[in-house]
């Protein structure tokens, strides 16, 4: 009788957490996240005394009704500026910001490397991945999915050999990290699927899989797998 009462209470028990788990994990999340990024959003508020916004008459940490306050001005704040590089007159002075930016020593090595990765993984940017792909990785027969940059002849390589594709291989479950690949065009097997579902389906591990799953082997590859269901 006990060993059912303790069957049936540990069923309840992880039939619960599976529920609450994705809950508490998404709240701890957003959590931490405004913890961070608040840090960097408080000093909007710098204008304002810190016995207002600070608590035990400004030595205490800022309120977090004021935190929240600076947060919401930083997303104004960012809007407006989205819209004025709309404009010939904001898109000139900040086009003249980043000029100032990318000539100061140090920093300019930083804030021209965050900016090619932010344009690259901008939804805007057309040229950043342009289709899901298959490839033999880290040995032949090992298939891993990854992301095609672009077709390119290296300095070097030879002329006369096939061409190149730059594929992307990104970890899991973080994908901003992971390895820059260059496969020859025949090696490589386009899979029927969009960048978005490509990129959920690595981060979770494989358990989301994309609506559509056919794949659509390299067209110009005589030794292409033929097209069929791969996912």
């Amino acid at each position: 009788m006990n060993r059912t009462f303790w069957g049936q209470w540990r069923g309840n028990f992880l039939t619960g957490l599976a529920v609450v788990l994705p809950s508490v994990i998404s709240i701890a999340v957003v959590i931490w996240l405004f913890r961070n990024v608040t840090a960097v959003t408080d000093i909007l508020l710098i204008f304002l005394p810190r016995n207002v916004t600070h608590e035990n008459q400004g030595a205490g940490p800022m309120h977090w009704y004021w935190s929240l306050f600076a947060f919401g001005w930083a997303i104004v704040m960012i809007g407006v500026i989205g819209r004025a590089a709309r404009h010939y007159v904001g898109h000139t002075l900040i086009a003249w910001l980043d000029q100032v930016l990318l000539r100061i020593p140090l920093l300019n090595k930083i804030y021209g490397t965050v900016k090619q990765v932010n344009e690259a993984f901008s939804p805007n940017n057309r040229s950043s991945f342009k289709h899901v792909v298959l490839i033999d990785f880290p040995r032949a027969g090992n298939k891993v999915m990854g992301f095609q940059t672009g077709e390119s002849q290296l300095p070097g390589a030879d002329k006369h050999g096939p061409r190149l594709v730059g594929v992307f291989v990104p970890t899991t479950p973080n994908p901003t990290s992971g390895f820059l690949i260059f496969v020859p065009e025949p090696e490589v097997t386009r899979l029927n699927m969009s960048v978005a579902d490509g990129i959920k389906f690595i981060v979770s591990l494989g358990v989301i899989a994309p609506e559509t799953g056919a794949a659509a082997g390299a067209a110009s590859s005589p030794s292409a797998p033929a097209r069929g269901e791969l996912l």
